[in-house]
Protein backbone atom coordinates (compact mmCIF):
# COMPACT_ATOMS: atom_id res chain seq x y z
CA UNK A 1 0.00 0.00 0.00
CA UNK A 2 2.80 2.40 0.85
CA UNK A 3 4.64 1.79 -2.42
CA UNK A 4 1.43 2.31 -4.41
CA UNK A 5 0.46 5.44 -2.48
CA UNK A 6 0.94 9.08 -3.48
CA UNK A 7 3.65 9.53 -0.86
CA UNK A 8 6.80 10.77 -2.57
CA UNK A 9 9.31 9.30 -0.17
CA UNK A 10 12.98 9.97 -0.89
CA UNK A 11 14.75 9.85 -4.24
CA UNK A 12 17.94 7.81 -4.35
CA UNK A 13 20.11 8.68 -7.38
CA UNK A 14 20.87 5.70 -9.60
CA UNK A 15 22.62 5.01 -12.89
CA UNK A 16 19.54 5.58 -15.04
CA UNK A 17 16.88 7.24 -12.93
CA UNK A 18 16.26 8.11 -9.30
CA UNK A 19 14.85 5.28 -7.21
CA UNK A 20 11.93 6.06 -4.91
CA UNK A 21 12.64 4.96 -1.36
CA UNK A 22 9.45 4.77 0.68
CA UNK A 23 9.63 1.86 3.12
CA UNK A 24 11.95 -0.79 4.54
CA UNK A 25 10.71 -3.76 6.54
CA UNK A 26 12.70 -6.08 8.79
CA UNK A 27 10.88 -8.56 11.07
CA UNK A 28 8.47 -6.38 13.08
CA UNK A 29 10.35 -3.10 12.42
CA UNK A 30 9.10 -0.68 9.76
CA UNK A 31 11.03 2.36 8.55
CA UNK A 32 9.13 4.82 6.33
CA UNK A 33 10.83 7.62 4.39
CA UNK A 34 8.85 10.81 3.73
CA UNK A 35 9.80 13.87 1.69
CA UNK A 36 9.24 17.48 2.70
CA UNK A 37 6.15 17.43 0.47
CA UNK A 38 4.50 14.47 2.21
CA UNK A 39 1.95 14.70 5.01
CA UNK A 40 2.38 12.53 8.10
CA UNK A 41 -1.41 12.27 8.34
CA UNK A 42 -1.52 10.55 4.94
CA UNK A 43 0.90 7.96 6.25
CA UNK A 44 -1.22 7.39 9.36
CA UNK A 45 -4.34 6.93 7.21
CA UNK A 46 -2.60 4.31 5.08
CA UNK A 47 -1.32 2.45 8.14
CA UNK A 48 -4.76 2.56 9.78
CA UNK A 49 -6.34 1.04 6.66
CA UNK A 50 -3.64 -1.63 6.45
CA UNK A 51 -4.04 -2.53 10.13
CA UNK A 52 -7.80 -2.83 9.73
CA UNK A 53 -7.45 -5.15 6.75
CA UNK A 54 -4.68 -7.31 8.23
CA UNK A 55 -5.76 -7.25 11.90
CA UNK A 56 -2.24 -6.07 12.74
CA UNK A 57 -1.43 -3.14 15.00
CA UNK A 58 1.30 -0.50 14.89
CA UNK A 59 2.72 0.56 18.24
CA UNK A 60 2.33 4.32 17.93
CA UNK A 61 4.03 4.81 21.32
CA UNK A 62 7.27 3.47 19.78
CA UNK A 63 7.08 5.65 16.67
CA UNK A 64 10.09 7.93 16.18
CA UNK A 65 10.32 10.77 13.65
CA UNK A 66 13.85 11.75 12.58
CA UNK A 67 13.85 15.02 10.60
CA UNK A 68 16.25 14.97 7.64
CA UNK A 69 17.56 17.98 5.73
CA UNK A 70 19.02 21.36 6.60
CA UNK A 71 19.31 22.44 10.22
CA UNK A 72 16.64 25.10 9.59
CA UNK A 73 14.20 22.56 8.18
CA UNK A 74 14.83 20.09 11.00
CA UNK A 75 14.15 22.79 13.58
CA UNK A 76 10.99 23.78 11.72
CA UNK A 77 9.70 20.20 11.93
CA UNK A 78 10.46 20.11 15.66
CA UNK A 79 8.80 23.49 16.33
CA UNK A 80 5.67 23.03 14.19
CA UNK A 81 5.44 19.22 14.37
CA UNK A 82 4.76 19.31 10.62
CA UNK A 83 6.73 17.74 7.79
CA UNK A 84 5.21 20.18 5.32
CA UNK A 85 3.91 23.64 6.05
CA UNK A 86 0.28 22.92 5.08
CA UNK A 87 0.15 19.46 6.61
CA UNK A 88 -1.49 18.27 9.81
CA UNK A 89 0.60 18.43 13.02
CA UNK A 90 2.14 15.16 14.15
CA UNK A 91 0.36 13.82 17.24
CA UNK A 92 1.96 14.69 20.63
CA UNK A 93 2.27 10.95 21.36
CA UNK A 94 4.79 10.60 18.51
CA UNK A 95 8.37 11.42 19.50
CA UNK A 96 10.28 13.78 17.18
CA UNK A 97 14.03 13.34 17.54
CA UNK A 98 15.90 16.59 18.21
CA UNK A 99 19.48 17.39 17.17
CA UNK A 100 22.02 15.74 19.44
CA UNK A 101 19.68 12.84 20.21
CA UNK A 102 20.01 9.36 18.70
CA UNK A 103 17.48 6.55 18.46
CA UNK A 104 18.20 2.89 17.88
CA UNK A 105 17.13 1.38 14.57
CA UNK A 106 18.02 -2.27 14.01
CA UNK A 107 21.05 -2.04 16.27
CA UNK A 108 22.44 1.22 14.86
CA UNK A 109 22.05 4.61 16.54
CA UNK A 110 20.69 7.24 14.14
CA UNK A 111 20.30 10.99 14.62
CA UNK A 112 21.54 14.45 13.69
CA UNK A 113 24.64 16.06 15.23
CA UNK A 114 25.04 13.15 17.65
CA UNK A 115 28.04 12.05 19.71
CA UNK A 116 29.35 9.12 17.67
CA UNK A 117 31.38 7.76 20.61
CA UNK A 118 28.56 7.63 23.17
CA UNK A 119 26.73 4.54 21.80
CA UNK A 120 29.96 2.56 22.10
CA UNK A 121 30.35 3.09 25.86
CA UNK A 122 28.08 0.15 26.90
CA UNK A 123 29.85 -2.16 24.44
CA UNK A 124 33.29 -1.20 25.74
CA UNK A 125 32.07 -1.81 29.29
CA UNK A 126 30.69 -5.26 28.39
CA UNK A 127 33.96 -6.24 26.74
CA UNK A 128 35.92 -5.16 29.83
CA UNK A 129 33.58 -7.05 32.17
CA UNK A 130 33.77 -10.16 30.00
CA UNK A 131 37.56 -10.12 29.94
CA UNK A 132 37.70 -9.72 33.73
CA UNK A 133 35.31 -12.64 34.15
CA UNK A 134 37.29 -14.95 31.86
CA UNK A 135 40.59 -13.89 33.45
CA UNK A 136 39.58 -15.79 36.60
CA UNK A 137 40.09 -19.03 34.64
CA UNK A 138 43.68 -18.03 33.77
CA UNK A 139 43.30 -18.86 30.05
CA UNK A 140 46.24 -19.86 27.88
CA UNK A 141 47.37 -17.62 25.05
CA UNK A 142 45.23 -19.70 22.66
CA UNK A 143 42.29 -19.29 25.04
CA UNK A 144 42.89 -15.55 25.13
CA UNK A 145 42.86 -15.41 21.35
CA UNK A 146 39.49 -17.19 21.27
CA UNK A 147 38.08 -14.88 23.97
CA UNK A 148 39.22 -11.81 22.01
CA UNK A 149 37.68 -13.15 18.80
CA UNK A 150 34.39 -14.14 20.42
CA UNK A 151 33.81 -11.08 22.57
CA UNK A 152 35.97 -8.12 21.53
CA UNK A 153 35.36 -9.06 17.90
CA UNK A 154 31.83 -10.40 18.24
CA UNK A 155 30.47 -7.51 20.28
CA UNK A 156 31.83 -4.83 17.94
CA UNK A 157 31.50 -6.34 14.48
CA UNK A 158 27.86 -5.54 13.68
CA UNK A 159 27.85 -1.97 14.92
CA UNK A 160 31.19 -1.21 13.27
CA UNK A 161 29.72 -2.44 9.98
CA UNK A 162 26.37 -0.68 10.48
CA UNK A 163 27.63 2.77 11.43
CA UNK A 164 31.40 2.73 11.58
CA UNK A 165 33.76 2.77 14.53
CA UNK A 166 35.28 6.10 15.65
CA UNK A 167 39.08 6.15 15.76
CA UNK A 168 39.09 6.81 19.50
CA UNK A 169 36.96 3.70 20.09
CA UNK A 170 39.14 1.65 17.76
CA UNK A 171 42.25 2.65 19.73
CA UNK A 172 40.50 1.85 23.02
CA UNK A 173 39.52 -1.65 21.85
CA UNK A 174 43.00 -2.30 20.47
CA UNK A 175 44.55 -1.23 23.78
CA UNK A 176 42.21 -3.55 25.70
CA UNK A 177 43.08 -6.46 23.42
CA UNK A 178 46.82 -5.82 23.72
CA UNK A 179 46.61 -5.65 27.52
CA UNK A 180 44.52 -8.83 27.68
CA UNK A 181 46.83 -10.82 25.42
CA UNK A 182 49.84 -9.62 27.47
CA UNK A 183 48.14 -10.40 30.82
CA UNK A 184 48.40 -6.72 31.67
CA UNK A 185 52.18 -6.62 31.28
CA UNK A 186 53.82 -3.54 29.79
CA UNK A 187 56.59 -5.75 28.43
CA UNK A 188 54.97 -8.86 26.89
CA UNK A 189 57.20 -11.73 25.79
CA UNK A 190 55.56 -11.75 22.35
CA UNK A 191 54.72 -8.46 20.66
CA UNK A 192 51.25 -7.75 19.26
CA UNK A 193 52.89 -7.21 15.90
CA UNK A 194 54.05 -10.82 15.98
CA UNK A 195 50.77 -12.19 17.38
CA UNK A 196 48.76 -10.60 14.59
CA UNK A 197 50.87 -12.20 11.87
CA UNK A 198 49.42 -15.12 9.85
CA UNK A 199 49.80 -18.54 11.50
CA UNK A 200 52.42 -19.63 8.95
CA UNK A 201 54.52 -16.67 10.08
CA UNK A 202 54.26 -17.52 13.75
CA UNK A 203 51.17 -15.50 14.60
CA UNK A 204 47.87 -16.52 16.18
Amino acid sequence: MLRKSNLRGMSIPGKDEAERLIVKLFADDTTVYLSQYDDFQDLENILAKWCKASAAKFNIMKTEVIPVGTKEYRQQVIDTRKIQENGEPIAPTVHIVIDGEAVRILGAWIGNETNEVEPWAPIIQRIEETMVRWERLNPTIIGRRLIVQMFAGGMTQFRAKAQGMPKSVEKKVQKMICAYMAKGSDHPRISMEQLTQPVERGGL
